[in-house]
């Protein structure tokens, strides 16, 4: 999709700091960290949301989720680390292409969510 910015990415056509490459996916730094680890991986096809994904896509999202761990521990986040995905407008989604954030350093990450 020309009009996504992570499309453009996977194409060459933005440049990254790259993580992790493969056929199927690609991590890098996020531009706006907001740890001091703060990784994106994301499917090299595009994928809107986790809820547009299909069961033709559960491969690719299986090995971002077990690369993730390898990729933390590199990035500097051995101690641990939290994998996020927001989906859609009420999970903050801001970019429509599926992306885990991979967030940790060597501080406690802090509490995701608060009581309603």
């Amino acid at each position: 999709m020309s009009d996504c910015i992570f499309c453009r990415i996977v194409a060459g056509e933005i440049p990254c700091r790259k993580v992790y490459e493969d056929d199927d996916m690609l991590a890098f730094h996020d531009i706006s960290p907001m740890r001091p680890v703060h990784v994106l991986v994301i499917p090299k096809k595009h994928i809107a949301s986790l809820t547009a994904a299909t069961p033709e896509d559960a491969p690719t999202l299986g090995r971002m989720l077990a690369k993730a761990s390898e990729i933390a521990v590199t990035a500097g986040s051995a101690d641990g680390f939290r994998l996020i995905i927001n989906t859609g407008r009420v999970g903050h989604q801001e970019v429509p292409h599926l992306h885990l954030h991979i967030v940790g350093g060597p501080d406690p990450v802090g509490p995701m969510l608060k009581p309603i």
